[in-house]
């Protein structure tokens, strides 16, 4: 529901901080003869949280910016510094916002400064100094920063309020939250004046307490007629409900028939509505016909407290404002409890999937390879080398051969193409000075050189 700038339901993009990328790097000192590596790890990604704020009363904010991006984390340094995380992003919304995931609700937001987080943030790439290895005293290669979650959300307000003004058009809310409140809603003399739920906030014998005008109800509000579910969903969220009759009713209804009419429609959206503390108010008490429908309606609700008043003049507002302060004083705050999601199955999912499109080309999918593939720098050959032997260990290879691939075939995985070999084997690449890769030396190698320049200074003396 979208006017003016109130709006209450929004769609927004989030994509947490990618981590930082590890750093490769050596020492280098004097006197030092075996230096080793001492590249550090990258920073986490900035998470994404969403925080409740009281000041709020609407998701305008959002959805003119439904895109929203947390800070990376910085780069690993040399002598093994650990780059800076990223920092969080905060998104603010209304008291009352309901957050949905794929249809699952995620959060209720109902308390000043609730958080929850949404979307995490990625880890830091590791740098070469996580790889030492006594077998591997000096890794040439060093992770990338792990990409951020990305998730679509659905947020959802319901507005929250000590009071709620509940009635048909013309029944005369909007002047009566401007008598007792700040609050300027529009105010003209035709049906559907309000569009959009208002809020005031009003002082009364030192209690404050926080009022909605929720837009006029029409019958069969409650079956979707007209904008009914978006107003009528304003009202689950109030304490207590005031009630506000014109005393010349509404269209072809008296006063009692239209107060009967805004009650069923109440108790067919949601059977709890009917059982929050009523007050039924005959509204503009200057005219001729007010006194007739005040008495109807206190005969015919004998069980709630039905007043006499003027929005427009004041005549009796003071005296309502009496009772509904009474009436907040013995209705406690309400627990809100979010609503039920929907059961979360959770799958086991397999590391990977392979499967052909249309054209015949081969797919590898999966969170993990996709993990793999993104935190993997092409441009090290150790790194590479390293892929190959991730995807020898977890069964690609074996399931690639089950499947049918080709000498030559190209494979699609991570968003990127690869060219099928024969094997993910974790050899040395043919050009081992690629990409700084140098292989060590062995022992035996060592001492053949040695003997091999001694044999030539003696040649030469």
């Amino acid at each position: 529901m979208q006017s003016g700038s109130f709006l209450d339901h929004v769609k927004i993009y989030i994509t947490a901080g990618k981590g930082g990328d590890g750093c490769m790097s050596f020492r280098r000192e004097k006197f030092i003869e075996f230096g080793g590596p001492n590249g550090g790890c990258g920073g986490k990604g900035g998470d994404v949280i969403i925080q409740a704020e009281s000041n709020l009363t609407t998701l305008l904010e959002l959805a003119y910016n439904p895109h929203i991006e947390a800070q990376g984390g910085e780069k690993g340094g040399t002598y093994n510094k650990t780059g800076r995380g990223g920092e969080d992003k905060i998104v603010l919304v209304p008291l009352g916002t309901l957050i949905y995931k794929d249809g699952q609700l995620l959060g209720d937001m109902t308390h000043q400064g609730q958080q929850l987080i949404v979307a995490r943030g990625g880890m830091g790439g590791r740098g070469n100094q996580s790889f030492k290895t006594r077998n591997n005293t000096c890794p040439h290669f060093a992770e990338l920063g792990q990409p951020g979650e990305e998730v679509t959300l659905i947020l959802e307000l319901k507005v929250l309020a000590d009071l709620g003004l509940v009635g048909f058009p013309n029944a005369g809310k909007s002047t009566f939250l401007t008598a007792i409140s700040s609050a300027r809603p529009k105010i003209a003399d035709y049906p559907f004046t309000t569009l959009n739920p208002n809020l005031g906030i009003t002082m009364h014998k030192g209690t404050s307490f926080a009022t909605a005008d929720i837009p006029g109800i029409i019958e069969g509000a409650s079956e979707g007629k007209g904008l009914g579910h978006q107003f009528l969903k304003h009202i689950e969220r109030t304490r207590v409900l005031l009630h506000l009759v014109d005393p010349d009713g509404f269209e072809d209804m008296d006063a009692v028939q239209s107060a009967k009419v805004i009650e069923q429609e109440l108790k067919q959206f949601d059977k709890e509505l009917a059982k929050k503390p009523r007050i039924i108010v005959v509204n503009k008490a200057d005219l001729p016909s007010a006194q007739k429908a005040y008495e109807q309606l206190k005969k015919k609700y004998k069980k709630h407290t039905v007043m006499l008043m003027s929005a427009a003049t004041g005549q009796g507002v003071k005296q309502v404002l009496d009772e509904v302060v009474k009436i907040l004083s013995v209705t406690p705050v309400p627990v809100l409890e979010p609503e039920k999601p929907q059961t979360a199955l959770h799958k086991v999912e397999p590391i990977f999937s392979i499967h052909r499109d249309e054209e015949g080309v081969l797919h590898i999918t999966g969170k993990k390879i996709d993990e793999f593939i993104a935190m993997t720098n092409f441009t090290q050959a150790e790194a590479v080398a390293r892929l190959r032997g991730i995807f020898k260990k977890i069964g690609l290879e074996k399931a690639l051969l089950k499947a049918g691939v080709q000498d030559g075939e190209p494979l699609v995985a991570g968003g990127r193409e690869f060219e099928w070999n024969g094997s993910f084997d974790n050899e040395a690449p043919e050009n081992p000075e690629h990409a700084g890769y140098k292989r060590r030396e062995t022992k035996a190698e060592r001492l053949a050189k040695r003997a091999d320049r001694r044999k030539s200074k003696r040649a030469e003396e």
